[in-house]
C-alpha cells in the first residue's frame, strides 16, 4: 500500500482550528483522514502518481460545516414543493399558486412552503377566507416559514376534517372563528398534523417533528423509495454548501432507517446525528425506545445520542411562551410541557446519559428550561452533558449567568434574527416589549459572559447557506437603540459552524480541526473569506467538498 496521500489541497488560506498550527496553505489526505498540513511544496512532496490535486487557489480552507440545527428530511422534501418565500398580496400570490394547481391537477393537497405571516397585508392575519380568494376549488394550504403554522382553505379544512375544529394536544391550536368554524389557521403541529398527512409525502417527513413516532400508515415500498429519492437530493444540497455534519432536529425510527440505508450504499455524504424526539404526551417509558434507537444506531455516519424536546411556539403566532403578556395583550403564549413533566423528563434523559436539546423561544419557556437542566443536574450530579437550548429568541436578564452556572450551550440560528438580513426587520418588533430587545438574539452577549455559542442555520426555515447564516452573524443590519449590537468576528463566527458545533457533539477529538489523524472533513471555499467584503459572503459558497475523504461535491 503506497504511503502518499490519496489527495492533496494546495495553494490555500488553510484555517485548522488547531492551536498547535492556526494557518497553513495545504492539506494530505489518506485512508479518510488528514495525513498533514504545511505549505503548499511541503504538502505537494508528499503526493504521488495517483494522488489527486484539489487547487484552492486561494480560497479558504477549513474543516467542514456542521449544521447544528436542520430538518433534513422536510428540508429534503421541500426542495420539491412550492416556495412562496417572499410573495406578498394577492397579485404576488395568485399566479404563482395557479400555475402550480395547473401542473399537478391530481394531488390531493396543493402546498406551498415559506409563507409569511403578513403575505397578504401588514398586521392582517391570514385566514381560510384569504386563501380561498387564492384557490377556491380545490384544497390548498400553506407551511408559515418557522413550520410553527398551517394556513389551510376550507376546502383543505373539509378534506383533513376540521372545518369544525378537533382535539388538540398541548401547545398547539385549531384557531376558530365566531362562527363556529375554523379559521384557517392551524397553530402547532398537534393542530396541523392531518394536513400534513395530505401532502405529496404523505407528512412521512415530519412525522419525526409532529409526533416523534414513525408514520401511520407504514409507508409502502413506492413511497419508502420516493423518501429516500427526496433525502439524496437533500444531503447533496447540503454537500453542495460545504457541509458535512448534520445535527438533525426531529426524529424517529423511519428516519434512522432510511439514512442507515442511504450509508449502507455509501450515499450517506454527511454525517448525521438523529435525536429521539419525546413529547409532552409521553409518558417515561418512552425513553427505552430512545435506549434501542441509541443502541441500533451508532457509527461514525450516523447516531443518536440526543433527546430532543419543545418548550413554547414561536413570537409571530404569540405561542413562544413569555414572562409577561405581549404588547396589547393578554396572552403569554403557549406551555407545552408543565414544568414537572418537563424536569422529570429531564431528570430521566440526563439519567441515561443523553444530551438534551429544548426549543425555547420566549423569555419564560427559556427559563424553565434552565429550571429541567438544574433539577436534572441536582437529581443525577454534575456532568459533561452539553445540554442545549435551540433559538433563545428572548432571554431575561435574570436567566443570563445561569447558561454558565449549568453549563448549557447557547444554540442560535443568526438569519432567524431581525437583524440577519432574510426575515423583515420589522416584523418581530410589535411582539417584544423594548426591553425585551436587549437579550433577543443575544449570541454575542452570551459569548461575552463565556458560554459557548454554536452556529446553525434551521433549514427548512432559512436556506440552507452557510454563508448567509455568517453574513447574519458578522455584517447584521443597524438596528434601532433597543437591539444590541451582536456581531461576531469572523473567526468566532467560523468556529462557531465548524469546531464549536463537532465540541456540541461530543467529536471534538477526532473532527473539527484539521491535523494529522482527524478526520478529513474539509470545505475548500471559493473566496478567501477573511479578504472578503463579509457583506458579500452569499455571493461565495463551496468549490469542494470532502466528507471522510471522499469528495462529496466539487462545483
Amino acid at each position: 500500500m503506497s504511503d502518499a496521500p490519496e489527495l492533496v489541497i494546495l495553494n490555500g488560506a488553510v484555517l485548522t482550528f488547531d492551536d498547535a498550527q492556526p494557518r497553513a496553505e495545504a492539506v494530505a489526505v489518506r485512508g479518510g483522514t488528514v495525513l498533514a498540513v504545511g505549505t503548499t511544496s511541503e504538502i505537494r512532496a508528499l503526493a504521488g502518481p495517483h494522488t489527486r490535486e484539489v487547487d484552492a487557489a486561494g480560497g479558504t480552507v477549513m474543516p467542514g460545516i456542521i449544521d447544528s440545527h436542520v430538518h433534513l428530511f422536510g428540508g429534503s422534501v421541500e426542495l420539491g414543493y412550492l416556495d412562496l418565500g417572499g410573495l406578498q398580496g394577492d397579485d404576488a400570490v395568485i399566479p404563482v399558486v395557479r400555475a402550480r394547481s395547473a401542473e399537478e391537477p391530481d394531488s390531493r393537497l396543493l402546498f406551498g412552503v415559506q409563507a409569511d405571516y403578513a403575505m397578504f397585508a401588514q398586521g392582517h392575519r391570514t385566514t381560510r377566507h384569504d386563501l380561498d380568494r387564492v384557490m377556491p376549488d380545490r384544497p390548498f394550504a400553506m407551511f408559515s416559514a418557522d413550520h410553527h403554522t398551517i394556513w389551510a382553505n376550507t376546502r383543505a379544512l373539509e378534506a383533513a376534517g376540521l372545518l369544525e375544529g378537533g382535539a388538540t394536544e398541548p401547545g398547539s391550536e385549531i384557531v376558530m372563528g365566531e362562527d363556529g368554524l375554523a379559521e384557517g389557521e392551524l397553530r402547532e403541529p398537534g393542530a396541523y398534523a392531518k394536513v400534513l398527512s395530505m401532502t405529496p409525502h404523505g407528512g412521512r417527513d415530519l412525522a419525526g417533528l409532529v409526533t416523534g413516532k414513525d408514520p401511520e400508515p407504514a409507508a409502502t415500498p413506492a413511497e419508502r423509495a420516493r423518501d429516500l429519492d427526496a433525502l439524496r437530493r437533500g444531503l447533496a444540497h447540503c454537500a453542495a454548501h460545504g457541509i458535512t455534519g448534520l445535527h438533525n432536529m426531529d426524529g424517529n425510527f423511519y428516519t434512522m432507517e432510511l439514512l442507515a440505508e442511504l450509508e449502507a450504499n455509501g450515499e450517506l455524504s454527511c454525517r448525521t446525528e438523529v435525536p429521539f424526539h419525546f413529547k409532552a404526551v409521553d409518558g417515561p417509558d418512552r425513553f427505552a425506545e430512545a435506549e434501542e434507537m441509541r443502541a441500533r444506531w451508532a457509527s461514525d455516519r450516523l447516531w443518536c445520542n440526543r433527546v430532543k424536546m419543545f418548550m413554547d411556539g414561536v413570537i409571530e403566532s404569540r405561542t413562544a411562551l413569555m414572562l409577561r403578556p405581549y404588547p396589547g395583550s393578554d396572552l403569554s403564549g403557549d406551555a407545552v410541557f408543565e414544568p414537572d413533566a418537563f424536569n422529570a423528563a429531564c431528570v430521566e434523559a440526563d439519567a441515561r446519559g443523553f444530551q438534551i436539546a429544548t426549543h425555547a423561544i420566549g423569555d419564560l419557556a427559556v427559563r424553565r428550561t434552565l429550571d429541567g437542566y438544574a433539577a436534572a443536574r441536582a437529581a443525577n450530579g454534575v456532568r459533561d452533558a452539553r445540554h442545549r437550548i435551540e433559538h433563545i429568541e428572548t432571554l431575561d436578564p435574570a436567566d443570563l449567568p445561569r447558561f454558565h452556572e449549568l453549563g448549557v450551550v447557547a444554540s442560535y440560528q443568526p438569519g432567524h434574527a431581525p437583524f440577519g438580513h432574510i426575515f423583515p426587520p420589522e416584523a418581530l418588533a410589535p411582539h417584544l416589549h423594548d426591553d425585551q430587545k436587549a437579550l433577543a438574539y443575544a449570541w454575542q452577549t452570551l459569548r461575552d459572559e463565556g458560554n459557548a455559542v454554536c452556529f446553525s442555520t434551521d433549514w427548512p426555515v432559512i436556506k440552507l447557506d452557510p454563508m448567509a447564516t455568517l453574513r447574519a452573524a458578522v455584517a447584521p443590519l443597524s438596528m434601532p437603540a433597543q437591539w444590541r449590537d451582536q456581531r461576531q468576528t469572523l473567526m468566532d463566527a467560523l468556529r462557531s459552524m465548524t469546531a464549536d458545533n463537532a465540541w456540541l457533539e461530543f467529536s471534538e477529538a477526532r473532527k473539527g480541526r484539521l491535523a494529522p489523524g482527524m478526520a478529513a472533513d474539509i470545505v475548500v471555499m471559493r473566496d478567501d473569506l477573511e479578504a472578503m467584503d463579509p457583506e458579500r459572503f452569499e455571493e461565495t459558497g463551496a468549490a469542494v467538498t470532502i466528507c471522510g475523504g471522499a469528495v462529496t461535491y466539487a462545483a
